[in-house]
């Protein structure tokens, strides 16, 4: 009796642990065993241009998952889903081993952007492969490829780093390993913008974790969409002009500093990135010699060059040391410390103004004049002009460049400056680095009556659960210290570069786009001869390309900045390219219209033989002459 009462109050006991004090936890078991909770993927945000047209959009995307706690045979389901679907069991142990940590009966992404194929096979199948189901979610969808890589950017799953980084933010509950997230371009800088809340299903399933009936429903909220300031016909034709070349353009809008244009050259394809490469493919990616993944509107550091000029005569026009009348003897070499520093024209301009040295582009002339001004007082103005720090535009990574003073030089390398090194940079060469989109927003300024403007990509946001939250709003973020005389005096001689005989940019006169500005061309190296033949010149040791202004003169709309890394002459290389854009966005479409729905075929850029990137200049090359 005794060993009876004992067994009987055991499983009294036993029956009070699991119904009563243990009773929440059987019973989520329970549940668990035949209910799954499974994630819907909120649709990410649309990008448009500023004519409304879509430039990334989403897409239907088949995907495969996997509950490991309802698979019945491990070796079997390995070997069907090699032979289904072709994923090696190693790879399924390392994805499993990743999600260690989630709660039970959640299931693991095992594979994406599954083919039709596919699809029909696990379809087939699915009796003998319990705990593996097919999921729809939406997938991005960059319709102009290239075009727009390096400003679109793509999305990539989260990694653990990230997450540990998403973690102490208040957004980190919202991803999970497998998760996307925007890795580059306006993708990551409008990521909170962009991504939307996921929702999720809860589905009844069979004792082999088949789907009986969905239980219950939260819908997805959609990401916020994006229209940019961005025109398409500008952008195309910028993308076709730097087709086959190393280098970027960069448009904006005088009046307000909405960026119009953003390319840069050669590009990615992002859609290929978004779905997935191989490590071999990222690896040739990233250690291609044209640092292919570099933003160079933005990255790409380049001496100035000629294009620097109209700002030094700014400069030396607003302090005094010349005005519209002084003439000053350009030969075609100024000596100077038992050197003779060149002029690109071998015979001289003789004696001239200020004007006609900027139309022409005298080197001698603006030798002289920075002498007069010194290294300091250039590099007042040159910052002025928003020069040696960024622009603030909101993309990752963007550049300070590099503005050199008496004082830098001695923090960085112990020793005074020289005079010598102030007559590079009177012509924009030397220490002196810029970024396209910096030059750009000088000559904006420039093309306004000296209002900087800050540069902004997007004109609005609308976003599902509150409508239109954010409209376009010009920052001005600075002034330029020059009188309106002044820069008069330089508008006026940027419209004879273009329209006077003699002007570095002539040939653009015929254009009929009343375009004012100045060519420029970038020592990379020291050469014993200079060539107009630059074909017979090694690729790494051409000279870079540069052209910046703005259209129509008498009315500003657009303002450019044009950089060919290596090719040659401004005039030649990076003039035309300008022409282009600002045909395409004062009324001359670049390329047929299309429908936005669908995706336009734009072939990827070759970039020509570089055995060596030139984004970032090493060293400080010698003045010489250099024909615009």
């Amino acid at each position: 009796m005794v060993a009876a009462g004992l067994v009987i109050f055991i499983l009294a006991v036993r029956l009070w642990l699991l119904q009563v004090k243990d009773y929440e936890k059987y019973s989520a078991l329970a549940q668990n065993n035949s209910l799954r909770l499974l994630k819907t993927t909120a649709p990410r945000g649309v990008i448009f241009s500023s004519g409304g047209f879509k430039i990334a959009d989403n897409r239907p995307g088949y995907e495969l998952h996997l509950i490991p706690e309802d698979v019945k045979d491990w070796d079997k389901t390995k070997d069907m889903l090699k032979r289904l679907v072709n994923i090696e069991p190693v790879d399924l142990d390392e994805k499993i081993s990743k999600a260690k940590g989630r709660p039970p009966f959640q299931a693991i992404k095992i594979k994406e952007e599954l083919a039709w194929e596919e699809m029909v096979k696990i379809d087939a199948f699915k009796l003998e492969i319990p705990g593996v189901m097919l999921e729809v979610a939406p997938k991005r969808l960059y319709l102009y490829g290239e075009a727009f890589a390096h400003l679109i950017g793509y999305l990539g799953e989260v990694n653990e780093k990230e997450l540990k980084e998403l973690g102490e933010s208040k957004t980190s509950a919202r991803y999970n390993l497998g998760d996307y997230i925007g890795k580059y371009g306006l993708e990551k800088s409008l990521e909170d913008t962009m991504r939307g809340v996921d929702g999720g299903k809860e589905i009844e399933v069979d004792a082999l974790g088949r789907k009986i009936k969905l239980v219950n429903w939260v819908a997805p909220q959609p990401g916020g969409d994006v229209k940019l300031t961005i025109d398409l016909n500008a952008q195309m034709a910028a993308y076709e002009a730097l087709k086959g070349a190393a280098g970027a353009v960069v448009a904006i809008e005088p009046s307000t500093g909405r960026v119009l244009v953003m390319v840069s050259a050669p590009g990615f394809d992002p859609n290929a990135l978004s779905t997935g490469i191989s490590n071999k493919e990222w690896a040739e990616l990233v250690g291609n010699p044209l640092n292919i993944l570099n933003n160079r509107a933005i990255q790409g550091l380049y001496p100035p060059a000629s294009t620097f000029k109209p700002l030094h005569a700014a400069a030396a026009l607003e302090t005094g040391e010349i005005t519209t009348a002084t003439k000053i003897y350009s030969g075609g070499a100024f000596r100077f410390a038992n050197r003779d520093y060149r002029d690109w024209k071998p015979e001289g301009h003789g004696t001239i103004s200020v004007h006609k040295a900027i139309v022409e582009s005298s080197d001698t002339f603006f030798y002289q004049v920075g002498l007069k001004l010194g290294v300091d007082r250039l590099a007042h103005y040159a910052k002025a002009f928003g020069f040696g720090e960024r622009t603030n535009i909101g993309l990752a990574n963007e550049k300070n460049g590099l503005v050199p003073t008496s004082e830098w030089k001695k923090k960085t390398y112990g020793r005074r400056w020289f005079e010598g090194e102030t007559i590079s940079v009177s012509v924009g060469q030397g220490y002196m680095l810029v970024t396209p989109l910096q030059l750009a927003s000088a000559y904006a300024a420039i093309a306004n009556g000296g209002t900087l403007y800050q540069p902004q990509l997007v004109e609005e946001v609308v976003r599902s659960d509150r409508g239109l939250s954010d409209g376009f709003k010009p920052v001005v973020s600075g002034s330029l210290p020059i009188s309106f005389q002044n820069l008069a005096s330089v508008r006026d001689a940027l419209v004879g570069v273009v329209h006077e005989d003699g002007g570095t940019a002539y040939f653009l006169s015929g254009s009929g786009l009343k375009i004012a500005g100045k060519t420029g061309t970038a020592q990379v190296a020291k050469l014993i001869e200079r060539t107009k033949n630059i074909k017979s010149i090694q690729y790494k040791f051409r000279d870079h390309a540069w052209f910046a202004g703005y259209a129509p003169y008498d009315d500003p709309k657009i303002a450019v900045a044009v950089i060919v890394e290596h090719g040659g002459f401004g005039a030649s290389a990076a003039a035309p390219v300008a022409r282009a854009v600002i045909k395409a966005y004062l009324g001359e479409p670049a390329l047929p219209s299309t429908d936005a729905s669908a995706p336009v075929a734009v072939k990827p850029a070759v970039p020509g033989p570089a055995p060596a990137p030139a984004t970032v200049l090493q060293g400080v090359p010698e003045v010489q002459e250099i024909s615009d």
